[in-house]
């Protein structure tokens, strides 16, 4: 029961804080999960937790999708997703360059993990540097954007903060921007989520089905009171947590921590 409600706790707020940028529900439910279950069953719980989010998200917001946006950008994004997490299972048997142990628990820095730290830590200078922040991506640059993002989130689960950095750029308003990057979210979940649950085996969903539905509920909840402070918070006020969030999970993402 204690740890039930220590998730539903974490799931909500993650969600509040995480409507805005379109991102980094997983990142943060993730850890929290692995302090009770193995690994494999963390990421599966997350997963579920993450697209049922996702979900209930588009039904909050979904008069503001830009269907052109999101459909040229999701559809690559569905391909580069299906090949990243089909390219999982090969990267997960290359040894890590950097292992270290902090409190009897061990952290691995890897080649990917860098890669993808050295992506975001770039798309967050496009807020940072005036010069810059200045520039807007044209159209034809959502579908290679697309497969970029959602290639490596079907690799590593981190396609949020680089799906956010492109659409940044695309000119959306922030309700726009937030909900055209949340049909984008689904798409690319449900794209990897049928990989891994083909490939991954003992997950035993039906035996934490109480925590799960928690869970759920509680990111609900962030979500829907994250909607109902949409309309008080600017655009800009939208940009800044982006982009503080991108550098944030880059450094600990780089360190392995992540």
């Amino acid at each position: 029961m204690t740890e039930t409600i220590f998730i539903a706790i974490v799931a909500a707020t993650a969600s509040l804080l995480t409507f805005f940028s379109g991102f980094g529900l997983g990142t943060i439910l993730t850890p929290f999960f692995v302090l009770f279950f193995p690994v494999e069953t963390a990421i599966a719980l997350t997963g579920i937790v993450h697209l049922f989010n996702n979900f209930f998200k588009i039904i909050l917001v979904r008069k503001n999708i830009s269907w052109n946006v999101g459909l040229r950008f999701g559809i690559a994004g569905i391909i580069g997703a299906f090949a990243g997490a089909e390219l999982l299972f090969l990267f997960s048997e290359i040894p890590a360059i950097f292992v270290y142990t902090i409190a009897d628990k061990t952290y691995s820095v890897t080649i990917l993990k860098l890669i993808i730290a050295a992506l975001m830590v770039v798309f967050a200078l496009f807020e940072i540097v005036p010069r810059l922040k200045k520039i807007q991506f044209q159209k034809n640059i959502l579908i290679p954007g697309g497969f970029v993002s959602g290639f490596f989130g079907g690799l590593s689960g981190n396609q949020g903060a680089l799906r956010s950095a492109f659409l940044l750029k695309c000119g959306l308003s922030k309700e726009g921007f937030i909900a055209t990057g949340i049909l984008i979210a689904c798409m690319v979940d449900l794209t990897r989520l049928s990989v891994y649950f083909t490939r991954m085996s003992g997950i035993s969903i039906m035996d934490n089905i109480i925590l799960l539905v928690s869970a759920v509920i509680s990111a609900f909840a962030g979500a829907f009171i994250g909607s109902r402070l949409l309309k008080k918070v600017t655009m800009g006020f939208v940009q800044n947590v982006v982009t503080v969030l991108i550098i944030v999970i880059a450094l600990l993402l780089g360190a392995g921590l992540i």
